[in-house]
């Protein structure tokens, strides 16, 4: 069966949008990037600026909404500007890990032979160390900062992907259309891209919603962990790193509660889309 259609995304919209739970968190997490995007120059936010006269670890008021911390700078403005970071960080290394992961997994579920044992045994390699470690081990080589965050989660995170559509491609290459197509001279690049990709794409694209909500999650936990996005620039993960003092943890929850909430907020309502997808593309998988 060709997915190519356009019938077939329509009918995957519809049965995306009979899920109020999916659709619900699309709506929250498209006000969020519009909240980050555009609430800074609209409000005049400033992350960094030290304000000292009104003094330092302030309670929320009507100034500084959610307080100011040790160093006297407003944590709703470095709320926001750490939502910036954080989704920045989760989009942008999903998208390298899908950049590497699916046309290796295309090469190696079509050409089969050579091709398919190096790619899949580089998978192999890959996914035989300890995420975490080796993530801490190459950030702590290259330095803590956004971009080798952002470099070190994509170039790990390919080999979801490489698998996902090595798996797909095996069974699409076997389709009657992509025989009709290789017996009429059809190239192969051709036949990837027109027939073999488009029909092979969708697990890629529900496998991408948790890959985001699983790179936010690791740069939160480098950041609190002192790994991470490295101030004065904000994170949610680095607002939660003073939640490591007792005193802070007990006494100032509104240093580290607000970033929590946004946290786990986010990879739900980014999972929950992730399943809405899954639905929506595979209603046969449903129960």
């Amino acid at each position: 069966m060709s997915f190519t259609g356009n019938s077939y995304w329509k009918k995957a919209f519809k049965r995306f949008c009979q899920s109020k739970i999916a659709l619900v968190s699309g709506v929250f997490l498209l006000a969020l990037i519009l909240a980050v995007i555009f609430l800074p120059p609209l409000l005049g936010l400033d992350p960094y600026t030290s304000y000292s006269v009104g003094g330092f670890n302030q309670r929320p008021s009507a100034v500084h909404w959610l307080g100011t911390d040790r160093t006297g700078r407003d944590l709703f403005a470095r709320l926001v500007y750490g939502g910036r970071i954080s989704l920045l960080v989760g989009i942008l290394s999903t998208i390298i890990a899908m950049v590497i992961g699916i046309p290796l997994g295309l090469v190696a579920g079509y050409y089969r032979g050579i091709q398919e044992a190096i790619i899949m045994r580089l998978v192999d390699i890959f996914m035989s160390f300890p995420a975490m470690i080796l993530v801490l081990v190459l950030v702590s080589v290259i330095g803590p900062s956004v971009v080798s965050i952002i470099f070190v989660l994509g170039v790990l995170g390919w080999t979801r992907f490489a698998r996902l559509m090595h798996g797909k491609v095996l069974s699409v290459r076997e389709q009657e259309y992509i025989e009709a197509a290789r017996a009429i001279g059809t190239k192969d690049l051709w036949i990837m891209a027109k027939y073999v990709l488009p029909n092979s794409i969708a697990p890629c694209l529900i496998a991408v919603t948790f890959r985001t909500a699983a790179a936010i999650m690791m740069e939160a936990t480098l950041s609190f962990l002192g790994m991470g996005v490295q101030p004065p620039v904000a994170s949610w993960g680095n607002l939660m790193y003073d939640a490591q003092s007792i005193a802070v943890l007990s006494r100032q929850p509104w240093v580290w509660i607000p970033p929590g909430l946004c946290l786990i907020f986010t990879a739900l309502s980014i999972n929950f889309v992730g399943d809405g997808l899954r639905n929506a593309l595979d209603p046969k998988g449903r129960e």
